[in-house]
């Protein structure tokens, strides 16, 4: 069922569309002005096809304008469409060895070459062609207009009749005409996107490398963020706290004439400061164990798994140390990993494998590898949707390019492999 609106969109559609719109005027300009740049190239190709053998300057000439050719056609795509077309960063000037020598190596500068004595003639001959239809369309929708200024008795029999075919031609012709410079419009910019502007692929591979640059430079800052809340926690409130159960511990033993209540009361406060002084170590590990810096991975998993309320096998071989943000990772998965089956899966031991796969990249590999395998004998049907701490866990590997393999049915037992790249 048609919309109440729906007549009016349509009538808004075709008065936007009309011969005498915004629209026909931008794009007629737009394939006219695509004529004058091409110039340079159709005289070039002209002579070079008039005269083979001959003196092959005035087409090196046309090369060598290929850096203000791009630049008015940067212009007009931009001025007439709105459409930019990105300029293509080059190291070095194009005046020096150098840089002359890079322009002429670069695909780059050949696909301009290519715009410039390929599309832009078609574009401008395309303009042409936009220019007659607009013309003829004029001359043959006014033909009764201009038959009227003849003679009478230069007028043969029927020229009426003719003279209406004449006139639903030219009509046609204009109505027409906008619609043919919107498809030359269309096709030079999409030529102009592929040929002028950086290669979409090369400038895809370099926005994915600036941004792995840029994502390792805030894992490194998050990670130096971190080591410095726990210095600063060890170093502070850790140590005040430590002077504190002290100083209460000192009151307990020296004051021996207090009040029972009294002597309560600093008792309690005593063992408040040493469980808070438990606590804040527990999250000073948790922020960035020492062990993990100073001794590396496997002293640090060490610690874990002695922590562990139940039996775990530690296996660490990965020879030399990757780098600081993955060992973080590994430490942070098998410690929330053990977390999880403490809290969740009723295991009665578990074991972790650490191993670093130095096999080199190939069809379905991604070169050197730290893979993390954690198994436990527990109930199973760990599901990374029902809020067991495995989601975090999951973007915790997906902030350096890992990838977590979750395989946990009913009844056990749970395999949960991790792999992190050690490249970064």
């Amino acid at each position: 069922m048609a919309t109440p609106g729906a007549p009016r969109r349509t009538y808004t559609w075709i008065a936007a569309h009309t011969p005498w719109s915004a629209w026909a005027r931008r794009n007629t300009t737009f394939t006219v002005a695509a004529i004058p740049p091409a110039l340079p190239a159709l005289l070039g190709l002209t002579y070079a096809a008039l005269a083979p053998g001959r003196s092959p300057v005035p087409l090196v000439l046309v090369l060598a304008l290929c850096p203000l050719l791009t630049t008015l056609q940067r212009s007009r795509f931009w001025a007439l469409l709105g459409l930019d077309v990105p300029e293509i960063v080059r190291e070095r000037s194009w005046w020096t060895p150098r840089g002359l020598a890079e322009r002429l190596r670069s695909e780059a500068t050949w696909r301009q070459y290519g715009y410039h004595l390929l599309v832009s003639p078609l574009a401008a001959a395309a303009g042409a062609l936009v220019v007659l239809i607009w013309a003829c369309g004029a001359a043959g929708a006014s033909v009764y207009a201009w038959c009227w200024i003849l003679p009478a008795d230069t007028r043969t029999p029927g020229w009426t009749g003719e003279y209406d075919l004449v006139t639903t031609a030219g009509v046609l012709l204009l109505l027409a005409a906008p619609w043919a410079a919107a498809l030359a419009a269309r096709l030079d910019a999409s030529a102009a996107a592929a040929l002028l502007g950086p290669n979409r692929s090369r400038e895809l591979e370099r926005r994915v490398e600036d941004l792995a640059e840029s994502r390792a430079g805030v894992l490194d800052a998050a990670d130096l963020e971190r080591r410095r809340i726990e210095r600063d926690l060890h170093d502070g409130a850790q140590q005040r706290l430590v002077a504190l159960a002290m100083n209460l511990g000192i009151a307990r033993a020296t004051l021996t004439d207090l009040p029972p209540e009294a002597k309560a009361v600093i008792d309690e406060a005593h063992r408040e400061a040493k469980e808070a002084i438990e606590e804040l170590g527990s999250l000073v590990r948790g922020l960035h164990p020492a062990v993990l810096e100073d001794r590396g991975l496997d002293a640090a998993l060490s610690g874990i798994a002695a922590r562990a309320p139940f039996p775990v096998e530690l296996t660490v071989d990965i020879g030399t140390r990757p780098g600081a943000t993955i060992e973080a990772v590994a430490y942070f998965v098998v410690s929330e990993t053990l977390a999880n089956v403490a809290k969740h899966a009723r295991a009665e031991r578990c074991s972790v494998r650490v191993v670093r796969d130095l096999a080199p990249g190939g069809a379905g590999r991604r070169g050197d590898l730290l893979r993390v395998t954690v198994t436990d004998d527990g109930v199973g049907g760990a599901d990374p949707a029902g809020g067991t701490g495995l989601v975090g866990l999951r973007k915790r590997v997906g902030s350096v390019d890992g990838t977590i393999m979750i395989h946990s049915p009913l009844g056990g037992p749970t395999v949960i492999t991790v792999e992190l790249p050690c490249a970064l």
